[in-house]
């Protein structure tokens, strides 16, 4: 079994999305040819989108570091490092309050 270190991930990916145009960055954690789940950790920018897009499964958003907004439709819910919430099945997007650290989960079909 190999075994990530979500910490120091997390620290790369936050020093790389502050100097990424994009402001942000990220890795799989998670996959394999084959897999029904893959996560990704996903580092932003204070004031970063992830644009609206729709998951192509079930999936959820852990907020590790900082705050981020999960926007989907007209709901929207904060999330602060612990929070955890599913993903509705409709097109949403992901905003950074503060420089934030997310792990996305999501089932593949």
């Amino acid at each position: 079994m190999d075994v990530a270190s979500i910490n120091e991930l997390a620290a790369d990916l936050l020093a790389n999305a502050a100097s990424a145009e994009s402001g942000r960055s990220s890795v799989t954690v998670y996959s394999r040819t084959g897999a029904r789940l893959r996560q990704t950790l996903t580092a932003l920018a204070a004031g970063r989108v992830m644009g609206e897009h729709k998951s192509p499964g079930d999936a959820s958003v852990l907020c590790l570091q900082g705050r981020i907004l999960v926007h989907a439709g007209d709901a929207e819910v904060e999330l602060g490092p612990g929070d955890l919430v599913a993903v509705p099945p409709q097109r949403h997007e992901v905003e950074a309050l503060e420089p934030s650290v997310l792990l996305l989960t999501v089932a593949l079909h």
